[in-house]
Formats: structure tokens, C-alpha cells, sequence
């Protein structure tokens, strides 16, 4: 049986969970977490985000490759959180179905809610999506493989 979380996990406590570090550490708190099923994590879109600078200049937006990482990060959060797979570290294995239903403008703040929908022999499927505030900005279907560190 899974404990669910309910604190949130700052930066640090993310980096105690996923090797990723600056700058492609792209969450800042996880707000809900149930290991090895699912997690809620955030982002704040700092206009200084140096990616704006060519992405586009005029009219700054995230781009989707980020949005998407950023979204398997939470998911990365939910999977090595689970017992089994401390220590380890998770592949891109694919991505399917997404849609981007709105540019993500620096100062927004996104919010990422992934349910871990199938593991089997450290493949994995999860299913994803994001918003800002009650508009869903992006969604879709991750497959991933954890692996040894």
C-alpha cells in the first residue's frame, strides 16, 4: 500500500527523488504526491527564463519540448518515489497524443497532474497534463523506462 504525501516538496526535496539539476530541473514543488501511482507538481514561468531570449523574441512562449519534460519530471517524481525504484533513473521511452490547447506566457504558473497508468518490468506508460489556473494548456501520453542510475 502507497502513503500519499500531502506536503509539498520544495526544490530540494525533488532532487532527493530525480537527478535532474539546473537549469533542466524544470518543477519547482510537488503539491501531491502518491508514490508509484501519481503526482500533482508546479512551475512558475520566470520571465527571465533564458529560452525566451530566442523563443520568440516579441512574443516570448514555453516551449512545448519544456512543457512536456517538464510534465515527465512530475511523472519521474511519482515512479522513483516508489520503494522499488529509489535510486534509479527514468528514459523517454515515447510520447503520443499530445495537444497544446494554449501558448504558456512567461509569468504563468503551470500546474502538472500525472497518473502512473501501467508498469510492467520497468516499462512504464503514464498519462499527463497541464494547466494554468482552471486552463488546460497541454496533455498526453508518456512512455518511459526506468533503468540503474
Amino acid at each position: 500500500m502507497s502513503t500519499i504525501i500531502s506536503a509539498p516538496l520544495d526544490s530540494e526535496g525533488i532532487k532527493a527523488i530525480i537527478p535532474h539539476r539546473h537549469p533542466f530541473l524544470l518543477i519547482d514543488k510537488i503539491l501531491e504526491l502518491e508514490p508509484g501511482i501519481s503526482a500533482v507538481g508546479s512551475s512558475y514561468i520566470s520571465p527571465d527564463e533564458s529560452y525566451f531570449e530566442g523563443h520568440f523574441p516579441g512574443r516570448p512562449v514555453m516551449p512545448g519540448v519544456l512543457q512536456v519534460e517538464a510534465m515527465a519530471q512530475t511523472g519521474a517524481v511519482a515512479i522513483l518515489s516508489a520503494p522499488e525504484y529509489q535510486g534509479k533513473i527514468v528514459f523517454f521511452g515515447g510520447i503520443d497524443s499530445v495537444r497544446f490547447k494554449r501558448p504558456v506566457d512567461p509569468g504563468d504558473t503551470l500546474v502538472f497532474e500525472v497518473t502512473i497508468d501501467k508498469m510492467r518490468r520497468g516499462v512504464g506508460k503514464a498519462t499527463g497534463q497541464a494547466s494554468v489556473g482552471d486552463e488546460l494548456v497541454c496533455k498526453g501520453n508518456i512512455t518511459f523506462a526506468v533503468v540503474d542510475a
